[in-house]
Formats: structure tokens, C-alpha cells, sequence
């Protein structure tokens, strides 16, 4: 499997067997770091991180892979770059391509992302666009991997706001992969009907299937994987809580949809979650409405939290494959 030289802004690019080529050699990576094994093969080599939104998982991810692997980062925060703004993006590109063998972006909208692939010389890496989460969507399927030792088959449910970068992306990766996607939540919430046809499309090869209901014990039953994500997303505007809170609050994560899904079921979450108040925003937003915890409850978070900060490690080694692949570090 040669991905050397490719870019990585949608799985939508992906064949099932190169999805699961990356998450073989993240799993063998994982092994090396767990062993101390020396992985750099790519000394020398430099990327540049642009970080239109900030991330905590998503930075350190690439920083540490990027040094694992023997690379040097620069990180471009919102206030350190002028793409879009001074500079075109075409411009942007062309001159990170002069200095560095990749590039790295996490912002708004997928035409960036996808602009800056066009003009660069050099694989260009989507750390999240409003439409697409492609690194995460790894991590989420090492994790599901990890626990049940298969993915094919198996059923996840996504509980919340499936319209943007997290439903649309877990929507492609299990019917590329053969899984059952459930999104739960009201018809409004549910992912577009143009990327809704694609991926059943996916799916009719895969042996999957995609379904969407508004009803959460119909949704739930049964369920290997349940997963949800805040309601309210990076860059949207403080006004919108009042909404979610109000069409969203049936679709909470509580014990009672554990117990629905099943002993055998694991929760996820691609992180920061508000399972309680102890952050400044969830502070605020709870005093503002009330709340003690929103899209899931503590108690459904501490008992599976090893799953979600499993998940998290695994931003890094997923990541990390996706480098070492596109550079070229392995054949």
C-alpha cells in the first residue's frame, strides 16, 4: 500500500483497504512507542501546523507524532498566520511548500483545506474543517478495534448534532468500513441528503447500513458504540445553546441509554466534553440554563471514560500513520 505523496482531507478518498492499511500501521506504531522503539525515519523533515481553531488533542497529536517520527514543527495559531487574510491561500501555499514537506490545517470551511491541497506541493493534512474530521474518525475506529477486535458489523450510534464535521464523518467511515450508522436526533439534526446518498452507496459495498430516527430507545437498542459530541460547535455563535439545549436535551448520554444499548456496549466522545461544570464555559452555561452536565452525564462519563481517553491517545498514533504514510517513512 503506497499512500506516499497524498493528500488527507475526507475519507471519502480513501478505499476501505487504505483506511485499514492506516489503522494497521497505527496499531503497529502504538506497539513501537509502547516498546520504546525508535520510529524516526523521518529526520530532516519539517511541517507546518495551521490552526485556524485551537485544539488541545488535535496539536499535540501532530506535535508529538511529528517528533516520534523526527520531525520539526512550526505551529501557526489564528494570530500567526495571514492565509486568507494578507495572503491568498494559493500564496500560502506555494510558499509552505518551499519550506516544509507537509502541512497541516484545522479551521473552517473544507474549500480551505481543500484549496490549500490544490496549490501545495506537499500533502496537506486535515486536522478538522466544519464539514470533515477525518484524523479523528481513526482514532475513533483503532479504539473500536481495540475493544471488540473487529469492525465490520458492529453498530454505532451517534447521539446529538449529526449535521456537521462529526456526523458526517462517522456516517462515511462505518459504511466505508462496513459498520451499521445510527444518527439519533430530531429530523432537523440529521447529515444532508447529497452525503447521505454517497455513503449508502458506500455502504451497499461494505455490507453496512445508515439509519437515522428520533427515537432514542429505537436508536439505542443494541448498540456496540455509543457516541455523541458538544452541542454546540467551535465558532458558532453563543446564541445557538438556547436551541440546542432545548431540540438536543432528550438525546443526552444517561445510564438509561447504556442500559438500552447493552452490557456490551462503550461510549465515546471526541472530546471536550460537558459531562460536568468544571470548565469556564460549562460553568457559564450552566448557571445560564440550569444544568449540572449536558450532552452526557458524569456518571455515563466517568464509568466508560478509559474508552474516551483511550480514544484520545489514539489522535496520536493515528495521526502519526497518516504522516509517516503520506512522507513516505514506510512502503
Amino acid at each position: 500500500m503506497n499512500l506516499k505523496g497524498r493528500d488527507f482531507l475526507t475519507l471519502k478518498d480513501f478505499t476501505p483497504e487504505e483506511i485499514v492499511y492506516l489503522l494497521d500501521l497505527a496499531a503497529d506504531y502504538k506497539e513501537k512507542k509502547k516498546q520504546g522503539v525508535d520510529v524516526s525515519t523521518l529526520r530532516g523533515r519539517n511541517v507546518a501546523l495551521i490552526f485556524e481553531k485551537t485544539s488541545t488533542r488535535t496539536r499535540c497529536s501532530f506535535e508529538t507524532a511529528a517528533h516520534d517520527l523526527g520531525m520539526g514543527t512550526t505551529y501557526l495559531d489564528p494570530s500567526g498566520s495571514q492565509i486568507g487574510k494578507k495572503e491568498s491561500i494559493a500564496d500560502t501555499a506555494n510558499v509552505l511548500s518551499r519550506m516544509f514537506d507537509g502541512i497541516e490545517y484545522r479551521g473552517f470551511g473544507q474549500e480551505i483545506v481543500e484549496s490549500l491541497a490544490e496549490h501545495a506541493d506537499v500533502p496537506v493534512w486535515n486536522g478538522l474543517t466544519n464539514e470533515y474530521h477525518p484524523t479523528q474518525m481513526l482514532a475513533d475506529m483503532l479504539t473500536i478495534r481495540e475493544h471488540f477486535g473487529d469492525l465490520k458489523g458492529r453498530r454505532l450510534v451517534y447521539m446529538g448534532d449529526a449535521r456537521y464535521n462529526m456526523g458526517n464523518s462517522l456516517m462515511i467511515v462505518c459504511a466505508k468500513l462496513g459498520l451499521h450508522f445510527t444518527a439519533c436526533a430530531p429530523a432537523r439534526y440529521f447529515p444532508n441528503e447529497e452525503l447521505t446518498q454517497i455513503c449508502k452507496s458506500y455502504a451497499g459495498e461494505s455490507g453496512g447500513t445508515i439509519t437515522f430516527t428520533e427515537n432514542v430507545e429505537e436508536g439505542t437498542k443494541g448498540a456496540d458504540v455509543v457516541y455523541t459530541d458538544v452541542w454546540v460547535s467551535m465558532g458558532e455563535p453563543d446564541a445557538v445553546w438556547e436551541e440546542r439545549i432545548r431540540d438536543l436535551s432528550p438525546y443526552k448520554v444517561t445510564m438509561d441509554v447504556m442500559r438500552n444499548a447493552g452490557e456490551k456496549a462503550i461510549f465515546l466522545h471526541c472530546l471536550p466534553a460537558f459531562h460536568d461544570c468544571n470548565t469556564k464555559i460549562g460553568k457559564e452555561i450552566g448557571e445560564r440554563f440550569g444544568l449540572t452536565e449536558m450532552e452526557v452525564t458524569d456518571e455515563v462519563f466517568q464509568t466508560y471514560r478509559k474508552f474516551v481517553f483511550d480514544e484520545a491517545e489514539n489522535r496520536m498514533h493515528t495521526i502519526k500513520a497518516v504522516m509517516a504514510a503520506t512522507l513516505g517513512a514506510v512502503q
